[in-house]
């Protein structure tokens, strides 16, 4: 089977040591990206581990299609234990760091340890050099490049880093790369800043070789670059006004089930401020919306669907330009923008200030520097609602996307039992639903369906695929790059499945965390049947004899 190449390189910032360990068998079984990164995790983070404290470690990982030349391609996976849920998070993000990641000759990065003063990483295919950098205390993520263009001749596409609210451990910070793309959802970047890790660049020549046995990449790469989808217009906006229209957008921190100002901040809307045209590495799909207002000189990439959500619906406001600002807000600042705009919709729903863009700009900008009122709302809606005397929109500590679960109701039993919470992309229900091929409505039935969805996502950021390549990646064409049978593929994705709930059992998740904060049908059953179809034990744990330790590392050798 097709797999990553390249040993694990081991930072420990405390100590300002480098490690590089053998980790062939890990990447044997388990190929790379997330699912390599979930088991380096579940075995060497301690399951009581403090999410803030050293013995935490955050795992950047690259899969063996970073080595092709194929669309879909330019994305990197970030692992950890996440501030903001209290459990174990992947998330991962495109642009042109993969390449970069692999250049250096490694397959993950482990960051160790915490650093007693503010600290860049410099990881190149030479070694590793760390550099203090108070001055940078404080500083946006656009500064933080500009930096190292100027220290280093080193671009946003060399580094990710994170910006005031990842310094001040703002749960829900973001880890950025190339200025405008997130390893967004779970508070990543809140972890570095408590490394005191400011930035972590990137830079080498000595790809390991990755032989990809029979490359469907140039039928991928034309029918991407020939595609004539309203996503590469449009980015996932394009389908706001069908979501509204016949779904739900939940609007008003989830008062309501459409906007009336759906128009203004969708799809249309989106590709009218567009100027031109953006992509992530290798891709000739370009999907990606670099947009600017010329009256205001607001300059963004994006905003995508989540963000027109969270800091458009969800805060009842009508106008694309402020939520614009406020996706290049959460971008400079480093800030996850659903966990952010549905936070500041909640503040807003406190307040009776729905449509107020400027207050929400304000606050927004607070929550980052833990200033005011958004020294509480950086903690995220699970700890501050009772205090704001609103409703706890959250499963697992993790703001909704979105999707809503109130009328999808599989990809609501999909947020229930989800190891990452209320995250739309740990599984494709929601795809199913709105094109009619699941009925959205009951959640009985679905169970076997959402284990699917969930392998299929978890090997899909293990590979690693963009997911919005899913219609060009068939089964056959994953089973050629991989040379392995599909079904052998999805077992791969339910092992990490399998060891991320294993991993929060530990820390004390069971079946009293699956659930929702509303009411859907039958949703006590189809958790039940979701558990028998998972191989649960009744109470939502994973049965010691499922989990397969991996392989001890082979050897080490201090760089």
């Amino acid at each position: 089977m097709l797999h990553a190449e390249g040993p694990l390189l081991t930072v420990d910032v405390g100590e300002r040591t480098a490690t590089e360990t053998t980790i062939d068998d890990v990447l044997a079984e388990y190929v790379g990206g997330r699912a390599a990164a979930t088991a380096l995790a579940h075995d060497r983070i301690p399951f009581d581990a403090e999410p803030f404290g050293p013995e935490n470690r955050a795992y950047l990982s690259t899969g063996p299609l970073q080595q092709s030349r194929m669309s879909f391609t330019g994305r990197t996976n970030m692992t950890s234990l996440s501030p903001l849920t209290d459990g174990l998070v992947s998330t991962n993000a495109g642009g042109y760091l993969s390449r970069n990641v692999v250049g250096t000759g490694i397959s993950v990065l482990e960051i160790a340890g915490a650093s007693d003063e503010l600290l860049t990483v410099h990881v190149t295919d030479r070694g590793v050099e760390f550099e203090a950098v108070p001055e940078l205390e404080g500083a946006t993520v656009p500064e933080v490049s500009a930096y190292m263009d100027d220290r280093h001749g080193l671009g946003p596409d060399n580094c990710i880093a994170i910006g005031p609210a990842g310094e001040n451990r703002v749960r829900f910070a973001s880890v950025m790369t190339f200025d405008s793309r997130a390893f967004g959802r779970g508070g990543l970047g809140a972890v570095l800043g408590s490394k005191n890790v400011k930035c972590v660049t990137f830079e080498g020549d000595t790809a390991p070789p990755v032989d990809i046995p029979n490359p469907p990449e140039m039928d991928v790469h034309r029918e991407a670059a020939q595609s004539d989808d309203l996503m590469r217009r449009q980015g996932t906006t394009g389908s706001t006004e069908f979501i509204n229209d016949n779904f739900s957008l939940p609007t008003r921190y989830f008062r309501e089930y459409g906007f009336e100002h759906a128009a203004d901040i969708g799809g249309d809307a989106v590709e009218e401020k567009k100027y031109k045209k953006g992509a992530c590495s290798a891709c000739a799909y370009a999907c990606k919306l670099p947009t600017r207002d010329e009256e205001t000189g607001v300059e963004t990439e994006g905003p995508e669907f989540e963000t027109v959500y969270a800091f458009g619906s969800s805060q009842g406001v009508g106008d694309i330009v402020d939520v614009m600002k406020a996706n290049d807000l959460c971008d400079t600042l480093g800030m996850d923008t659903i966990s952010a705009g549905v936070t500041v919709a909640a503040y807003l729903a406190s307040e009776e200030a729905f449509g107020n863009a400027e207050l929400a700009r304000e606050v927004t900008e607070q929550i980052a520097y833990r200033e005011g009122v958004g020294d509480m709302l950086a903690e995220g809606v699970a700890r501050c609602h009772d205090d704001l005397g609103v409703d706890n929109y959250t499963v697992k500590g993790m703001e909704f996307a979105a999707h809503d679960g109130r009328v999808l109701h599989g990809q609501g039993l999909s947020y229930a039992v989800a190891n990452r919470g209320a995250d739309h992309m740990y599984a494709g229900m929601l795809s199913l639903e709105y094109s009619g091929e699941l009925d959205p409505e009951g959640t009985l039935g679905k169970a076997e369906t959402l284990v699917h969805e969930e392998n299929a996502a978890a090997f899909r950021d293990t590979g690693i695929v963009c997911a919005f390549g899913s219609d060009y990646l068939t089964a056959a064409r994953l089973e050629a790059l991989f040379d392995a049978d599909y079904e052998d593929l999805m077992e791969i994705g339910a092992k990490t499945v399998r060891l991320e709930r294993h991993f929060n059992n530990r820390r004390g998740f069971d079946g009293g965390d699956d659930g929702l904060p509303y009411e859907i049908p039958d949703l006590e059953d189809a958790i039940a049947e979701y558990y028998a179809a998972r191989g649960l034990n009744d109470d939502g744990t994973v049965p010691e004899a499922a989990i397969d330790p991996i392989a001890p590392p082979a050897q080490s050798a201090d760089d």
